[in-house]
């Protein structure tokens, strides 16, 4: 991490005293050094938040913290990987009340997830521009670490937790009533590093629930040369959601909301998952995805969920 200015001095200095473990070397150094057992593999994430995009200016610091930390452990959890360390890209817009409220809660977040801050960078923004932060996760695997695209014909699709709560917590964060349960499964999603450790060795494919259940399944799909069918019945709504809506409409809106970071897998029809899990649905030869509820076959949404490119 580079020190240039008094503010960027003030928050490396923040951030220092998170820095725990040898392998960061105290942010006295260009890089961080992590002895690896040679039995492991090396499994590496990168996400970035943007505010505006992937949080709101009125979301609290600490909570953007959790957040940029979590969404980088879940995919860690859809490879089976324990963490081993983070590297933090930073951009600092002058705000120090904000930054210090940032640092209490990657603090907390590091600390609730046993996870070591080992490094990274800063860089100075515009005041009014948007925050952008960037996280690289580090994780190990000692077994074959599994990929999207390994699913087969006639395997059962099941997916981790409850589906839409990110959803409807964003609008809750927007200004709409509803449950703090709500709002906190969209401020601090909670990643499935124990269920992807329990559920590497078994599945045929694997990945987290970041863009919505339906378009996530239709990626799953794809990568793997196969056709999905979800059953809209079988999705796993929360007590809280069900209070606003259990029609047809809401299931929908559930399943193509994302920011769930659920675990979505790929299961031999005959296997049941190690974990708790709900089976939404199966794979087939073909292409495509297919919706239906029930018996009911229905039309796809014109939006399957989250698109990073507009």
């Amino acid at each position: 991490m580079t020190n240039d200015s008094a503010g960027e001095r003030g928050f490396i200095e923040a951030l220092r005293t998170l820095a725990h473990d040898p392998a960061a070397r105290r942010f006295a150094d260009d890089a961080a050094v992590l002895p690896m057992p040679a039995a492991e593999s090396l499994v590496l994430t990168h996400d970035m938040l943007v505010e505006g995009v992937h949080f709101l200016p009125t979301d609290p610091p600490g909570d953007v913290a959790w957040k940029l930390l979590a969404v980088n452990l879940s995919d860690l959890a859809a490879k089976g990987a324990r963490p081993v360390g983070v590297l933090m890209g930073y951009g600092l817009t002058g705000d120090s009340a904000w930054d210090s409220a940032f640092v209490a809660g990657l603090g907390a977040a590091l600390a609730a997830f046993a996870v070591p801050l080992l490094g990274g960078d800063t860089v100075a923004q515009p005041p009014r521009d948007s925050r952008v932060l960037g996280l690289t996760a580090l994780g190990a695997s000692g077994v074959a670490v599994p990929s999207r695209s390994g699913a087969q014909a006639g395997d059962s699709l099941y997916v981790t937790g409850t589906i839409g709560d990110a959803g409807a917590g964003l609008a809750i964060a927007l200004g709409e009533d509803g449950a703090a349960d709500l709002l906190a499964a969209y401020r601090r999603p909670q990643p499935r590093l124990a269920e992807g450790r329990a559920l590497a060795p078994l599945v045929h494919a694997m990945m987290d629930v970041s863009d919505g259940l339906l378009i996530d399944a239709e990626r799953m799909a794809m990568a793997s040369g196969l056709a999905v069918e979800i059953d809209l019945a079988t999705v796993p709504l929360s007590d809280a959601l069900r209070a606003r809506g259990d029609d047809r409409p809401a299931r929908i809106a559930a399943a193509t909301a994302g920011d769930d970071y659920e675990l979505l897998f790929a299961l031999p029809a005959a296997m049941l998952p190690p974990v708790a899990a709900t089976r939404v649905g199966r794979f087939a030869a073909g292409a495509g995805l297919r919706l239906v509820d029930g018996d009911a076959a229905l039309p796809l949404p014109t939006r399957l969920g989250y698109l990073h490119a507009r």
